[in-house]
């Protein structure tokens, strides 16, 4: 069974052929959006050198403004490296600038919901393709790192495209079930209230971003998942045995 996703997986992947970066002008638009957000990564770890085979987060503004993820992380060994407005083709322009740097353990990833937003949206299966090459590109660095996927949001500035939101979450919830050490996490049920409606308490004025109770809601979700992720990911390590 978990083959046959597989291969429907890869047959999405291929039929979403399309380009995986940016045009070079607008590639060089924006790495001088990020760079001052990687200056200051750089500076923070001249000041504070973070250990190697931690936990890594990475993605967009929605990880970006959790500020207190490693105190509610604790006492897991999280680094928040995530930079704003990013989308999944940043992620990927990125990546030797993230990932072989802190050689993480466990890497959990947010991103996807600007490529959704963008002017024109990307389709769901085009932003899929771009996290798995996002994910083979980490099992090729190093085989053993886990990478849990956290879900796009269904925020309440983007309701007429929650359609879009679901497939790109759905691919890659399947992705995830027929992949080893990829896990899907969904955080949408934190934001509704029994009714099914959104939590508008949980929001900024945006209606997208976060208050701090939304981010308390998100850890109650993903930190038993990182716990046990984690827990696997150090057993299974050399330095374990």
């Amino acid at each position: 069974m978990k083959t046959l996703l597989l291969r429907i997986l890869s047959a999405v992947a291929l039929f979403a052929a399309a380009p995986h970066a940016f045009g070079a002008d607008d590639a060089a638009k924006r790495w001088a959006q990020y760079e001052p957000a990687f200056k200051a990564f750089a500076e923070a770890d001249r000041a504070n050198p973070p250990a190697k085979a931690g936990i890594l987060f990475v993605g967009s503004s929605i990880f970006r403004q959790w500020t207190t993820v490693a105190e509610q992380m604790a006492p897991l060994p999280v680094l928040n490296r995530a930079f704003g407005g990013s989308r999944t083709p940043d992620q990927l322009a990125r990546f030797d600038q993230l990932v072989p740097v802190y050689a993480p353990k466990v890497i959990v990833y947010y991103c996807g919901s600007n490529d959704i937003k963008a002017n024109p949206p990307d389709a769901p299966k085009v932003i899929f393709s771009r996290f798995r090459e996002f994910s083979e590109r980490v099992r090729a660095l190093s085989p053993a790192t886990r990478l849990i996927y956290v879900s796009a949001t269904r925020s309440p500035d983007r309701v007429a495209r929650w359609e879009q939101v679901d497939h790109y979450n759905a691919l890659v919830r399947a992705y995830c079930a027929a992949t080893p050490g990829r896990t899907f996490v969904d955080i949408n049920p934190a934001l509704v209230d029994q009714a099914g409606h959104p939590r508008l308490d949980l929001y900024r004025d945006d209606k997208l971003h976060f208050h701090p109770l939304a981010y308390a809601a998100f850890t109650a979700i993903i930190k038993p998942v990182l716990e046990r992720v984690w827990r696997e990911a150090s057993a299974a390590s050399p330095a374990a045995r």
